[in-house]
């Protein structure tokens, strides 16, 4: 069965740094495309960043220049480094994965994580 397990979050005062982490079980991560997603209290999941097999990368406006997501096949791995984060960065971040890059890009893939909490505070 496959499995994402994400870890990594917290609380960090705005203007600080958090790297997210999801570790991959049971399928063949590097044929998986990879993306964060990430929910606010009261607001739709929406895409973060998200990183094909080939590691084409693709981020949303709002975390440009600030975040980046990386793999490490090796570890079977997904990172999101997370800097000069902003109260309006708190929220679920989850982990999600399909073969599909276009799937992943829409939440439409066939994995996900059971999320991980990022609190930033003001």
């Amino acid at each position: 069965q496959v499995q994402l397990v994400e870890s990594g979050g917290g609380l960090v005062q705005a203007g600080g740094s958090l790297r997210l982490s999801c570790a991959a079980s049971d399928f063949i991560f590097a044929r998986n495309a990879m993306g964060w997603y990430r929910q606010a209290p009261g607001k739709r999941r929406e895409l973060v960043a998200a990183v094909s097999s080939r590691s084409i990368t693709n981020y949303a406006d709002s975390v440009k220049g600030r975040f980046t997501i990386s793999r490490d096949n090796a570890k079977n791995t997904v990172y999101l480094q997370m800097n000069t984060l902003k109260p309006e960065d708190t929220g679920v971040y989850y982990c999600h994965a399909d073969p599909n890059f276009v799937l992943v890009q829409l939440s439409r893939g066939a994995y996900w994580g059971q999320g991980t909490q990022v609190t930033v505070s003001s």
